[in-house]
């Protein structure tokens, strides 16, 4: 199938799922700040005007969840309460628990290379030369929608947008490769009484048009602007939020397979997150290395066990030596023990609230240790 349209799409950081996502990692950041030997599995709900704080937490650090969540609230943009969720209003229940000590003796039996997985799982990490960041097109400018929708809402330009909003992008691939944009669709909260025309019309010059790229802009393309018209009820107040419930969108946008373990409010000993980064790394610096203009890299654990069960690659036709070579190359430059993830990656740091909005791949951020290239010559010269 070379010729084909592809679709992706993605959230801005006042979807209910992407608050979740925040406030989860927001709480992970703020116990490394104090204790990097921290357990943490941090999960979220909001509704309405109510948040709820669950999930397993061990650590000597001492944080106030309350603050760290209507902190984050805030800064995402919910401060009103006649939105229906707000900061200062909000009822915040905290109920953590403690790490099993079933899955402590797994994991914590050493500090050394050979600590132990913190579950069993598979990830998966993918890199391609469609756009600079070595991701794909639909993904990337789905992500960019979002954005720009936050920087106008935050700048005041457009004053009638509300923090929630979702974008979806749909390529036309010919020979494989994106040829044009097809179709845009972007919803957006707004304030009441902002007619749908003029929202639209604002939508697609102020929006949509300044983050497509004109070398896509061929032809007709279709723009829906809150097709279902107003959309003025939006964040905990329209849907129920949850942590990990965004898992595509924090990934590829389905243009790669995904393990299925989410990402927020879990620290680096899940290997569904430092594992998943540590793939994206080993697929960038091989397609950055131009080894392979496509890369799909899966890696699988067992609870307690240091070395993967497997690693895979394949580069899907486009490499230009057998994938068998490349994954030996991998297994060669690169440490996928957990211990080994968090040390390459330097991943014990409290950044992780800004990888929980507008994608956790393809983000040139200091802080993104994952998305450098910085192996690309070692295996450019040993291939």
């Amino acid at each position: 199938m070379n010729d084909f349209l592809f679709t992706s799409e993605s959230v801005s950081e006042g979807h209910p799922d992407k608050v979740a996502d925040q406030i989860s990692d927001a709480v992970l950041d703020a116990i490394l700040k104090q204790d990097k030997t921290s357990r943490v599995a941090a999960e979220t709900l909001v509704k309405d005007n109510l948040v709820v704080l669950a999930g397993e937490i061990t650590t000597h650090a001492r944080v106030n969840y309350d603050e760290v969540a209507r902190n984050t609230i805030k800064r995402i943009g919910y401060n009103d309460p006649a939105i229906g969720f707000d900061a200062s209003t909000c009822t915040v229940l905290v109920a953590y628990g403690q790490q099993s000590p079933d899955i402590a003796r797994g994991v914590d039996k050493s500090v050394d290379l050979d600590q132990g997985a913190g579950d069993q799982g598979l990830m998966f990490g993918y890199a391609c030369d469609e756009t600079p960041s070595l991701m794909p097109l639909p993904i990337f400018l789905s992500h960019r929608l979002v954005e720009r929708q936050a920087e106008l809402r935050r700048s005041g330009r457009l004053p009638w947008l509300r923090p929630d909003a979702k974008s979806q992008v749909t390529v036309r691939y010919v020979n494989g490769k994106p040829e044009s944009i097809d179709t845009v669709v972007l919803s957006t909260q707004h304030a009441p009484g902002i007619e749908h025309k003029k929202l639209s019309e604002s939508v697609i010059e102020e929006v949509i048009k300044p983050v497509l790229p004109k070398s896509m802009m061929k032809g007709k393309i279709n723009y829906l602007v809150n097709p279902t018209g107003a959309f003025e009820i939006g964040g905990p107040k329209g849907d129920c939020g949850v942590t990990g419930r965004k898992i595509i969108v924090d990934t590829y946008g389905g243009a790669a397979p995904h393990g299925g373990g989410a990402f927020s409010g879990k620290d680096p000993s899940k290997v569904d997150r430092s594992a998943a980064y540590a793939a994206r790394y080993v697929a960038k610096n091989i397609v950055a290395a131009g080894l392979a203009s496509k890369c799909l890299v899966q890696v699988s654990y067992a609870i307690g066990v240091a070395r993967p069960t497997s690693v895979m690659v394949t580069t899907q036709g486009t490499g230009k030596m057998s994938d068998d070579a490349l994954s030996a190359l991998v297994t060669k430059h690169f440490d996928l023990r957990p211990r080994g993830i968090i040390q390459m990656l330097d991943l014990l740091r409290p950044i992780y609230e800004k990888t929980a909005a507008y994608g956790h791949f393809g983000r040139e951020e200091a802080e993104f240790t994952w998305e450098a290239t910085d192996k690309a010559l070692a295996l450019k010269q040993a291939a």
